[in-house]
């Protein structure tokens, strides 16, 4: 075989990400002359459905009938097309608990992702969420029970195979219990096999034993299992436990590789042999052209010196075959959107969750109130996520019923609560971040009300009653205003401990 009969090779094996909002003259003859069959696009692709699908469109025609093109429409705060029906967070389907009521949401989702030209969703997140310290993860989790989060979540993959889109559980063998970010330094998960059996790696065993269509691996040490290497480029973790032990049979893709868990530590085109000899089938090799390129010429030097045996690579291949064949890309009419919003906005009621303090129970003023809003000023990306919602989106929403008085803060850690006027109005702090409150916030900050639109773990910082909502897209905050109203109650359950 020539260089570029084995560059050919390593290109049905790496994912790449795509620059800019169409397919340039430059990337379409790259993915041409390399074989590459798979694109995850991100947020800064995407301006609207016109322009999406015609973007994906013109990736199949480069990639072939064996596209994979993949998305994170997770729901909540985690999703890149903003304008079709928004999705709740998985912990608000976990606080709901209904997995028929999951299946209909990850049916939703397929159905708007398939029309836009996506088969391949990178959800739903299986990880278990027993961390309040997680940085990442919170509310993109299920909860915290193992069989609770593996029924709703196997019955989200069931919805979106039910439309043709293939699922894709994450993160192998589980984010859930980290402080530490995995995009910003190596996180280590270090509990003995028998804990991890039980509760970390207790979803993804049910997954896989239930033929989920594919796993994304985690860049997580388990020195339990393998001290040396994360997850991904673990063979005892992959290969020894995930194929063998439990006997699966799907694909195996890796994170991105750019993340720094990754990249601050091996070089793109070794890490990527590393995942592929570890047992990865794909390597989302999503950083720059150069990275690719290095990638490209790694993985191929590998197959050409038998590190990479052939009959592996094939067996490689044809598991990544037999994905595209059962999920073809193939852009369309989006005919159920009214029905799907109307679906996603009962999903987020659903999922309403009101905590009481010791003191007191949430309280709705009366329609027509003063209220005094407190909310941050900035809602940036934490670039896994979408922003959160600005302060004064909820201020307009609140103000459909209140008289409300908007007052915001850069830094809560600095921020002086006391200084707040006394002038009998209804306080209500929203809170539209991931990150925790630190002791400062813990000790003075008194609100009436807290809305916690993100983290849920952010209302055990504060001291008061608080409603949260898994999530700020407009119909969470629609379901507030319906609370507040008193038109619905909040029945949803809060599915991680210390709630």
């Amino acid at each position: 075989m020539t260089n570029q009969e084995y560059r050919r090779l390593a290109g049905r094996l790496i994912m790449i990400r795509l620059f800019g909002t169409e397919l340039d003259a430059g990337t379409d003859a790259f993915i041409r002359a390399n074989a590459i069959r798979g694109a995850c696009l991100f947020r800064q692709n995407m301006t609207d459905a016109e322009q999406l699908t015609a973007f994906t469109g013109a990736l199949r025609d480069a990639m072939g009938a064996d596209a994979l093109i993949a998305i994170d429409q997770e729901g909540g705060a985690v999703v890149r097309a903003l304008w079709v029906p928004p999705p709740p967070s998985a912990m608000a389907l976990g606080a709901a608990g209904d997995a028929a009521l999951a299946r209909d949401v990850g049916a939703a989702v397929a159905r708007a992702i398939r029309a836009l030209g996506f088969n391949w969703n990178f959800a739903p997140v299986l990880d278990l969420n027993n961390n309040p310290l997680n940085p990442v993860i919170a509310e993109r989790s299920f909860g915290a029970d193992p069989q609770a989060a593996s029924r709703l979540a196997l019955a989200w993959t069931d919805g979106s195979e039910s439309q043709g889109v293939a699922c894709c559980v994450k993160h192998f063998p589980g984010h859930g219990d980290t402080h530490v970010d995995s995009h910003r330094d190596l996180p280590t998960v270090a509990k003995p096999v028998e804990e991890l059996e039980r509760f970390e790696f207790a979803p993804f065993r049910t997954a896989a034993r239930a033929g989920a269509p594919a796993m994304m691996t985690a860049h997580i040490v388990y020195p339990a299992l393998d001290p040396d290497r994360p997850a991904t480029m673990s063979r005892p973790i992959l290969h020894g436990l995930l194929r063998e032990r439990w006997g699966y049979e799907g694909v195996i893709i890796t994170d991105g590789m750019d993340m720094h868990a990754i990249a601050q530590r091996w070089p793109a085109g070794e890490a990527a042999v590393n995942a592929l000899l570890a047992g990865a089938d794909m390597v989302m090799a999503i950083g720059s052209r150069a990275t690719q390129e290095e990638t490209l010429d790694a993985i191929a030097a590998a197959i050409a010196d038998g590190r990479l045996p052939l009959d592996e690579v094939h067996a490689r291949l044809a598991r990544l075959d037999a994905l595209a064949a059962r999920h073809p890309a193939a852009g369309g009419a989006y005919a159920t959107e009214q029905e799907d919003r109307a679906l996603m906005a009962l999903a987020w009621r659903r999922g309403l969750t009101a905590r009481s303090t010791p003191q007191a129970a949430p309280r709705r003023p009366a329609p027509g109130s003063r209220l005094r809003l407190v909310a941050r000023q900035d809602v940036v990306s934490d670039g896994v996520s979408e922003a959160g919602v600005p302060a004064a989106a909820i201020a307009a929403s609140l103000g459909r019923l209140y008289d409300v008085d908007l007052v915001t803060f850069a830094d809560a850690d600095s921020f002086d609560w006391g200084a707040l006027p006394q002038d009998g109005r209804f306080t209500v702090l929203a809170s539209t971040s991931r990150r925790r409150y630190g002791p400062r916030v813990r000790a003075s900050w008194r609100p009436d009300l807290h809305l916690a639109l993100w983290n849920p773990y952010q209302a055990l910082d504060v001291d008061a009653p608080a409603l949260m909502t898994y999530g700020f897209a407009p119909p969470a905050l629609d379901a507030v205003n319906a609370w507040l109203a008193g038109e619905i109650e909040a029945q949803g359950r809060c599915p991680v401990p210390n709630f």
